[in-house]
C-alpha cells in the first residue's frame, strides 16, 4: 500500500471514530419536554434525530412535528378553561378537571394518575373538539419546548468545569438507569420545509461559550452518484438511543419522490422532490440522523443529506411488517433541496 494512501486511511478511521465519541460526535437527540424547570414534573416525549452543522445550527427531518401528541401534560389555567372545558361535552368536563388538577402556584393544571380507560376518553373528546396536539402547535401555544439532549458518562459537559457551571440545575440531571448525566440545551424552529421532510433549528437562550463548543459537521451540497465511495449512515446505535452507529449506506439510485403524509387537523401534505434511494441497515427511529461522506481534500466526513422515511421497502420478517425495527432500504433528502435555507441560517 501507497504511503500517502496508508495515511489517508488511518485519517478516515480516526474521522470515523470522531463520529460516534460522545465528545466529538456532531448527532444528538430533539425532545420536546413539558415542564422542564419542574424536575418532578418533567416529561420527554417526541423523540428524534439532529444533527449539529455549526453556529447553534442544528438539521432534522419536519414529519415529526405534524404528528400528535394525543394528550398534553399540561396546560396554563385560561387555555385549558377557553379551550378546552368550553368546548367538551358537559358530561365530561367534571372527567376532565378531575384529570387534570390545578396547581395555584404555577396557575397551570397537571395531568394525574389516570386509567388507561380514561386517557382514552380524553383522547376521543379532544379529537372530536378538533383540539389540535401536533407537537408543531404545542411548541407554539408553549404547552411544551424542544430541547438538545446531550449526554455523558462523566459529569462534566465535554469535560469542562467552566462550562458544566453554566448549567442551573434544572438543565442537567444525573440518570442512574442509563448511567448518564445529561444536559439540556433549548433549540427553536426556525423553519419546517414538509415536501423536502426537512427541519432547520437553532440554539436559544444558551451561552456562546456552549454553543462553541458543540461538536459539528459541515454541509456538502453536491448530488452524489451511485458509485459514491466512503458513505455513511450516522444513527443511534441499533439496541438504544445513547450510543451511535456508523455504518456503510449505499446509493442505490436517485428518485423523484411523491408520498402522501396523513395530518388529519392540518391536512395531509406531499414529500415531493428529489431523494436517494439506499441500501444499509437502519433502526427504527433513524429520521433526522446524517449522511455523511468522506471529503479526500479535507479528510474529513460532511453531512449530505437527512435520514427521512425508513423505509418505503422495509425487509420483511415471516412476511409481517408488525415489529419489524430493522429495515435495508432508506430514503433521504439531499441538503442540496434546501442549500439557500441552510446557508442563510448559517450566515453564510
Amino acid at each position: 500500500m501507497p504511503v500517502t494512501s496508508h495515511f489517508k486511511k488511518i485519517d478516515m478511521i480516526t474521522e470515523k471514530l470522531n463520529l460516534i465519541n460522545e465528545q466529538t460526535s456532531p448527532l444528538f437527540r430533539l425532545m420536546w419536554i413539558h415542564n422542564v424547570d419542574e424536575p418532578a414534573r418533567r416529561h420527554f416525549d417526541n423523540n428524534i434525530s439532529a444533527f449539529h452543522i455549526g453556529n447553534g445550527v442544528l438539521l432534522s427531518v419536519a414529519h415529526n412535528l405534524r404528528t400528535e401528541a394525543t394528550a398534553f401534560k399540561s396546560i396554563d389555567e385560561a387555555s385549558f378553561q377557553a379551550n378546552i372545558i368550553a368546548n367538551v361535552a358537559p358530561n365530561l368536563r367534571q372527567l376532565f378537571n378531575n384529570s387534570y388538577l390545578l396547581d395555584a402556584a404555577t396557575n397551570k393544571r397537571y395531568i394525574t394518575q389516570i386509567t388507561e380507560a380514561d386517557a382514552q376518553i380524553l383522547i376521543n373528546e379532544l379529537k372530536r373538539i378538533n383540539y389540535d396536539t401536533r407537537w408543531i402547535t404545542l411548541t407554539q401555544r408553549n404547552i411544551c419546548k424542544p430541547f438538545l439532549i446531550v449526554q455523558f458518562r462523566t459529569n462534566q459537559f465535554y469535560s469542562d468545569p467552566a462550562l458544566t457551571a453554566l448549567f442551573n440545575g434544572n438543565r442537567y440531571f444525573f440518570e442512574p438507569q442509563l448511567n448518564r448525566h445529561t444536559f439540556l440545551i433549548e433549540v427553536e424552529l426556525v423553519n419546517a420545509f414538509y415536501s423536502n421532510d426537512s427541519a432547520i433549528y437553532r440554539i436559544t437562550n444558551t451561552d456562546q461559550a456552549i454553543i462553541n463548543r458543540l461538536p459539528s459537521v459541515s454541509p456538502d451540497y453536491t448530488l452524489l452518484d451511485s458509485n459514491t465511495e466512503n458513505h455513511c449512515c450516522l444513527q443511534s446505535a441499533p439496541v438504544d438511543n445513547l450510543g451511535r452507529l456508523l455504518n456503510d449506506a449505499k446509493i442505490e439510485g436517485l428518485l423523484d419522490h411523491w408520498n402522501i403524509f396523513g395530518d388529519p387537523i392540518g391536512g395531509n401534505y406531499i414529500m415531493d422532490g428529489t431523494r436517494y434511494l439506499i441500501k444499509g441497515y437502519f433502526r427504527f427511529g433513524s429520521s433526522g440522523a446524517p449522511y455523511v461522506v468522506y471529503d479526500n481534500e479535507t479528510n474529513s466526513f460532511k453531512v449530505n443529506s437527512i435520514q427521512s422515511e425508513a423505509s418505503g421497502i422495509q425487509l420483511a420478517i415471516n412476511n409481517n411488517r408488525n415489529g419489524n425495527f430493522q429495515y435495508i432500504n432508506a430514503i433521504a433528502s439531499p441538503l442540496n433541496n434546501i442549500r439557500t435555507e441552510i446557508e442563510q441560517a448559517l450566515g453564510v
